[in-house]
């Protein structure tokens, strides 16, 4: 599978992929969006604290990747993964939950936004460490390898300002090396934190980065929810089928700043805008709506839905209890005594 092979792929007739295929991925990409939107909300009130990075605009990495993905696989995300957890399958409730620091967050409160963690669906992070997530994947892989789990993939989402650090390089070419089967899916939205791709690294092809180290790689308008989904079935197919890396990367776009503590000074307020008009949401809805498989009522049932799936978590952590003083300890590894 080459480069210019899931290229082509860009073009994606939504009449071809039906009505309730559509919808589901419509519905997904609500759900990540009226979650996150609350999640800045209650930032703002200070009922979640600590760091929170949104993914707004960057709906369709998730929901496009998550689905081709089985239960016995393993995710690896970033710091930016609340969209993933949820459609791995971490209740709304334990994800808000934890964000709240309350004990029934899926991390048990400990991790807040960046460490949300379920061993249950094999999402293992979370990971606050800009390229951290990346020599996990391999070990995961490595361990399925070994076991041996039989057709396993390990996913590993990262942004492209994790391939500055010297951990990309290095896992890249032990799972080549290894014959791992690891998706690295980078999702390039252009500015690692405040510094522009451009600014940063002189080969702005990251596919080329890849391709050094022999991995097939593929390329997608991360924007596409249609074409994300397609361009991920392929990879995913392929790293499962081959038992071998592939590095898939998705152009997509933060709507929001880097997080909530950033002044967001190094991009052109106009930029944000033109970049909206590229939405996944209403992009994908305005096409439903123009070959006549959803109208508005479609829309707004599925967007009541999502809310109401909110405001319950909302409500389930608010409810939530704090962990015991007493048991701050527990899991923490200390010396063996002298």
């Amino acid at each position: 599978m080459t480069r210019a092979d899931l290229a082509a792929q860009a073009a994606i007739d939504v009449g071809a992929c039906g009505r309730e295929f559509c919808l589901a991925r419509v519905r997904d990409m609500l759900r990540i969006r009226r979650l996150e939107e609350r999640c800045a909300q209650l930032y703002g009130e200070g009922k979640i604290r600590g760091f929170l990075h949104l993914a707004i605009g960057e709906e369709a990495v998730a929901a496009g990747v998550m689905p081709n993905l089985h239960p016995e696989d393993n995710i690896v995300a970033t710091y930016r993964e609340h969209g993933h957890a949820l459609l791995r399958g971490i209740s709304m409730n334990a994800i808000m939950a934890e964000m709240f620091g309350k004990q029934e967050g899926c991390s048990r409160g400990r991790g807040g936004s960046m460490h949300l963690f379920d061993r249950a669906t094999r999402f293992f992070g979370g990971n606050a460490i800009v390229g951290g997530g990346l020599p996990l994947a391999v070990g995961l892989a490595l361990a399925d390898k070994l076991l041996p789990r039989q057709d396993c993939v390990t996913a590993c989402f990262f942004g492209e300002g994790a391939v500055a650090e010297g951990a990309f390089h290095e896992s890249l070419n032990l799972a080549m090396l290894w014959r791992l089967p690891v998706l690295f899916i980078c999702e390039n939205n252009l500015y690692a934190m405040g510094t522009a791709l451009a600014r940063s690294q002189s080969q702005i092809d990251l596919t080329k980065k890849a391709a050094s180290y022999g991995l097939p790689t593929g390329h997608i308008n991360g924007m596409n929810v249609l074409a994300v989904h397609d361009a991920a079935r392929q990879a995913v197919d392929f790293v499962r089928g081959q038992q071998a890396p592939f590095f898939l990367e998705l152009h997509t776009y933060r709507f929001r700043a880097h997080s909530m503590f950033d002044a967001e000074s190094y991009r052109d307020k106009a930029e944000v805008e033109r970049w909206k008009q590229h939405g996944p949401i209403h992009t994908l809805t305005d096409k439903l709506k123009a070959a006549g498989l959803i109208d508005e009522a479609d829309f707004q049932r599925l967007d009541r839905e999502a809310e109401a799936e909110v405001d319950a978590a909302v409500a389930f952590a608010e409810a939530g209890s704090w962990e015991p003083v007493e048991q701050l300890c527990a899991d923490v590894l200390t010396p063996a005594p002298a």
